[in-house]
């Protein structure tokens, strides 16, 4: 039962992702029908959109390391023998893990600076620390699921073939 619920909860992403793209498509199709056919063009959806984008690419990160989506150039690394394809991956890891949490460290800074300043968009009038805090949170995503896929695929499995 756990694993169940710890998983439901690693997809919560992809989830939020998937379903602000769903949202955003029809915005938009709306948009250029209300634009293009009825001549009345909707003042706020760029900002709308906008804001859309910032959750789906920060959300979406998330689930790109946990997937294995994001473009990656091993084919070197797959010419040494596995102990030291594991040191390499381990090293590349931490890299990552370092420049995530510098970046979790600065957003939260910048999320806190506009909570302190209450600053709010023009049109819609929400709040900035809401919408940028979709990137602290997508860097603590981008950490719990690089450091689970990099623990199952070359440690728990013992072989990173075995793991694809």
């Amino acid at each position: 039962m756990p694993k169940k619920v710890l998983a439901k909860l690693l997809n919560i992403d992809i989830v939020i992702a998937g379903i602000v793209l769903g949202i955003l498509i029809l915005y938009t199709f709306f948009a250029v029908i209300m634009r293009y056919f009825i001549n009345r063009p909707i003042y706020w959806g760029e900002e709308f959109q906008l804001i859309c984008i910032i959750i789906i690419v920060f959300f979406g990160a998330g689930a790109g390391f946990r997937t294995g989506s994001h473009i990656a150039i091993d084919f070197l690394v797959d010419f040494f023998p596995m102990k030291l394809q594991k040191f390499i991956m381990v090293i590349i890891y931490l890299i990552s893990i370092a420049v995530m949490i510098y970046f979790f460290m600065q957003s939260s800074a910048f999320v806190r600076q506009m909570f302190n300043t209450r600053r709010i968009t023009d049109i819609l009038r929400i709040p900035f620390y809401l919408i940028y805090s979709s990137f602290p949170i997508g860097c603590a995503l981008v950490i719990i699921n690089y450091s689970i896929v990099t623990y199952v695929r070359y440690f728990k499995n013992g072989n990173k073939e075995e793991s694809k």
